[in-house]
């Protein structure tokens, strides 16, 4: 994917305001691609009279989205280092509540990408009618297309996606433009009456609340900057407020923009062409250049608005794997220094979903609010009780504008289950638990896992390598990952086989070298033919600087028995491959790769 980047090119790869924007804002801003549409889509089942309510529905949606906004702000300030659902709920409500929002954030990053992907070739297929049969296939296309940028790294993204994000903006106010004009000189400000249709199904309340509950997939995306403060230049922290300001500012007005226009030309949802398409031929005229640039820049942000879900999973499952409750190999930094596991996994999820749906957002819109407002209920309920332990200057201010924000986002979470229960809410509903639950399983086996491989508290007899009267010959390199009974049991095989036995650790980015000596030294002792020595990447694998160790080790004593003995801990449930030794096993290949000739395991077997 590219030459790798060292570790200390990690800053250069953080963003200035003006591409973060558009990495962190896609999925937001291109959400008013579809949002009234999927509002409309509720409205039409009561007649052509309900889709005036379009434009109430989008006010009261406006007004939850500065309520979000400003509720965020305050979260960005508290958390400088990331501040998603996940974090907040983590510090101030406990395990369960973070679990519950690292669930619904994890779905929700899937189905934005995977909507994102298909509503992108829907607003292609509107202007070519004869792309509708190959939907499918070109979402899966593009969904390659966007891994592929994220897998080169943050700031190639940023370039890729900057220009799109910012021609889909200009285009929204060219329509707003040219639809004013129109409707100034030409139109007048009396609304067209929509198409005809007959209702299916009486106006009521609980159908207004179905309606809202679909626009508000407007608000997707929204956290998004909370959770990537890391990705923005210093003061990072400053920098991802302002920006949060000018996302809500803008959203709010292009969803106005859409929603008020409709209103005015009487557009009714049509299965084969999208209402911004709709809206844009009679702004601008059928067939005219302004308005291809309208489609193809919708299609380009709707592409890249799954990017926004590319730079939040990754990052959300870095941070479980961290606490333990992923493999710790999502956690794992590629060679172009992004979290390229999380982004393979997602590549897999929405493609699994985009086959599924057959292109076809209308399921996968109804699915994706729910978790959504989920994370934000459990992220500004945890900023209340913060502010309420913390008590610092003005935090009254604070306190009372985030419970605001956690009441009104819990009402439409309930709005959404409720309404949305029976047409897929409720696979979500069983979802939701069902990865809490498994989250939860994976750190509990963790920690049955490290308690059965860590050594004893009382201290054990220390690792010498035997004297003898005639040397054997032969010097070990053992692989130290950490100091824990596997090992221990790896360092003791390589004492009774060898004259010399050198301990090689590979630092990562937290690591103390200091720490680690000091605990090498309690455990082994002084003793001159077993050392240890400590090795830095300055990229971000842990691999390569072992491998290169061990190729100048042979180099430099070419007449000398090379023995490789790596620790490995045994699973004792297939499900423990997942979690264990997955670096281990990535290490063997490496050396097989290398032609090294004699690699010995010590196996540890693990407790049930």
């Amino acid at each position: 994917m590219g030459n790798p980047l060292p570790r200390a090119a990690a800053d250069s790869e953080r963003l200035p305001s003006a591409i973060a924007l558009p990495i962190l804002s896609s999925d937001a801003l291109s959400s008013v691609a579809y949002a009234t549409e999927a509002a409309l889509g509720v409205l039409i089942l009561a007649g052509s009279g309900a889709l005036a309510l379009a434009l109430p529905i989008t006010l009261a949606i406006i007004a939850l989205i500065a309520i979000v906004v400003l509720s965020y702000r305050q979260t960005i300030e508290a958390y400088p280092q990331g501040g998603g659902s996940y974090v907040v709920a983590r510090d101030n409500l406990g395990t369960l509540p973070a679990l519950i929002a690292a669930a619904s954030l994890l779905i929700d990053y899937t189905l934005t990408a995977a909507v994102s992907l298909m509503a992108g070739t829907q607003a292609l297929s509107s202007l070519l009618p004869e792309l509708l049969s190959h939907e499918t296939s070109f979402a899966l296309l593009l969904l390659g297309l966007v891994g592929w940028a994220n897998l080169r790294g943050v700031k190639e993204a940023g370039r890729a996606f900057a220009l799109p994000t910012y021609a889909f903006v200009v285009m929204v106010a060219l329509l707003a433009v040219f639809g004013l004009k129109d409707l100034v000189l030409v139109h007048g400000f009396q609304p067209d009456a929509p198409p005809l249709f007959k209702a299916v199904e009486p106006l009521g309340v609980f159908l207004i609340l179905r309606a809202f509950s679909s626009g508000c997939s407007a608000m997707t995306g929204i956290e998004a900057i909370a959770n990537g403060v890391k990705v923005f230049r210093e003061p990072s922290a400053r920098r991802a407020r302002s920006t949060m300001l000018v996302m809500g500012t803008m959203l709010a007005a292009m969803f106005l923009v859409v929603s008020g226009l409709g209103f005015l030309y009487g557009v009714a949802p049509d299965p084969d062409r999208t209402v911004l398409a709709q809206i844009g031929m009679r702004a601008f005229g059928s067939g005219s250049v302004l308005l291809w640039a309208l489609q193809i820049t919708t299609l380009l942000i709707l592409v890249l608005a799954a990017n926004t879900a590319f730079a939040g999973f990754p990052r959300l499952a870095a941070m479980l794997a961290e606490d333990r409750f992923l493999p710790r190999q999502m956690g794992w930094i590629g060679d172009r220094l992004v979290f390229q596991n999380g982004i393979g996994v997602l590549v897999l999820a929405t493609a699994l979903i985009v086959v599924v749906c057959q292109g076809n957002t209308t399921v996968a819109v109804n699915l994706y609010a729910l978790g959504v407002f989920s994370a934000f209920s459990l992220s500004q309920a945890g900023m209340v009780v913060r502010w309420w332990k913390q008590r610092g200057s003005g935090w009254q201010g604070r306190l009372a504008l985030n419970a605001l924000g956690a009441l009104v986002t819990t009402v439409v979470l309930l709005v959404i289950v409720i309404s949305k229960f029976d047409e897929g809410a409720w696979t979500v509903v069983i979802a939701i638990p069902v990865l809490v639950t498994l989250l939860a399983r994976i750190r509990h086996r963790y920690r049955q896992v490290y308690a059965a491989i860590a050594l004893p508290p009382g201290g054990i007899d220390p690792v010498q390598v035997a004297v003898r009267s005639e040397p054997i010959g032969n010097h070990s390199i053992v692989w130290v990952a950490s100091l824990s009974r596997p090992t221990l049991d790896a360092l003791r095989y390589a004492a009774t086989v060898s004259d010399q036995v050198q301990g090689v650790w590979v630092l990562s980015e937290h690591e103390d070298p200091d720490a680690i000596r000091r605990d090498w030294d309690q455990l082994i002792g002084d003793d001159p033919h077993l050392q240890l020595c400590i090795l830095e990447s300055p990229f971000s694998s842990l691999i390569t600087p072992f491998a290169d160790f061990v190729d100048a080790q042979e180099e430099a004593h070419p007449h000398q028995t090379l023995t490789i003995v790596m620790p490995m801990a045994v699973p004792r449930y297939r499900f423990d491959g997942l979690l264990l030794n997955q670096r281990g096993i990535n290490m063997r290949q490496a050396l097989d790769a290398r032609q090294n000739r004699i690699f010995t395991l010590v196996r540890y077997y693990l407790p049930a």
